[in-house]
């Protein structure tokens, strides 16, 4: 009998579901940043085994938007809680349940899917915390089942998919065997550097940057030619991102270079430039042209 299904995963911004989705599908196609609010689309990736095929969507954190680039991220995770097959409610560590934790809990319980709550970083915590937040998260509503993981080292996760693959219901193989993701190359080119940029500068820059692919080319001997534009939002922010004689946009550019070779298994060249869009997350046709499209 052949599994197959739809798996969204849900959470505050920053409790590690990238990391999570990342560590299952063993390919690096959501980004993962220490500073919250790092996915911005429902990214679909295909797990394909010997007897089942799951399809995961990576969703935004659920947070309270300041822009309409924050309303879209809201909106699209609240909308792939609907219609799925499985939700993964990721949480962490914590003595009472926050305002975030309450609202996703609220969204969770109009849902007809089943829940399997996920208690991540236990590695970060001790015994007590960990058992005092699994009974509290009890009381507020059944879960299909609840697991404690680390998906940073790797704990537990094996059991989790095996639950995943029980919850499956019989169906048909949605993709081929060696698809793993339905979003574009140059999608992934973006949020790979997106990520460089957001692990290399400073606090006040990083959520007012997007990442354009401007150029995307292979030459005869299989090399990318890739230039992208780093957008932010004021001039004092290019400088910012520029740094001092060049050295962080080149810091940027190596690193990503070195990742975008792992991801296109390929040499590539990379060409960073820097623009400024003032107001671009309250831009709804620039949001469009960045592909965060409007949820109806």
């Amino acid at each position: 009998m052949f599994k197959s299904g739809f798996v969204t995963i849900v959470g505050r911004p920053n409790v590690g579901k990238s990391t999570l989705l990342n560590l299952l599908m063993g390919e690096k196609l959501s980004i993962v940043s220490n500073k919250p609010q790092t996915t911005r689309n429902n990214i679909q990736t295909i797990l394909t085994g010997e007897d089942y095929q799951i399809v995961f969507v990576d969703t935004p954190g659920i947070h309270k938007p300041k822009h309409k680039l924050g309303e879209y991220m809201v909106n699209s995770a609240k909308d792939s809680i609907k219609d799925v097959d499985l939700v993964l409610f990721l949480i962490n560590p914590d003595v009472e349940i926050g305002r975030g934790d309450k609202f996703i809990l609220e969204q969770l319980k109009e849902q007809k899917a089943p829940v399997i709550l996920v208690l991540n970083k236990v590695d970060e915590s001790n015994h007590e915390r960990v058992a005092q937040t699994l009974a509290n998260y009890s009381k507020e509503m059944e879960f299909k089942e609840i697991i404690p993981i680390s998906a940073l080292k790797g704990k537990n996760t094996d059991k989790l998919l095996e639950l995943m693959i029980e919850s499956m219901p019989e169906g048909p193989k949605y993709y081929p065997d060696d698809m793993i993701t339905d979003v574009q190359e140059r999608f992934v080119v973006s949020e790979i550097v997106r990520e460089k940029a957001l692990r290399n500068l400073s606090q006040e820059v990083p959520h007012g940057i997007a990442v354009e692919v401007i150029q995307m080319k292979q030459d005869d001997k299989g090399k990318y030619n890739i230039e992208v534009n780093i957008i932010c939002e004021k001039d004092s922010h290019k400088g910012i991102i520029i740094g001092k004689n060049g050295q962080t946009l080149k810091r940027i550019g190596e690193t990503a270079r070195y990742e975008l070779e792992k991801f296109l298994h390929a040499k590539v060249n990379i060409k960073t430039w820097v623009k400024v869009r003032k107001e671009w997350r309250d831009n709804p046709l620039f949001l469009k042209e960045l592909g965060y499209k409007k949820n109806k």
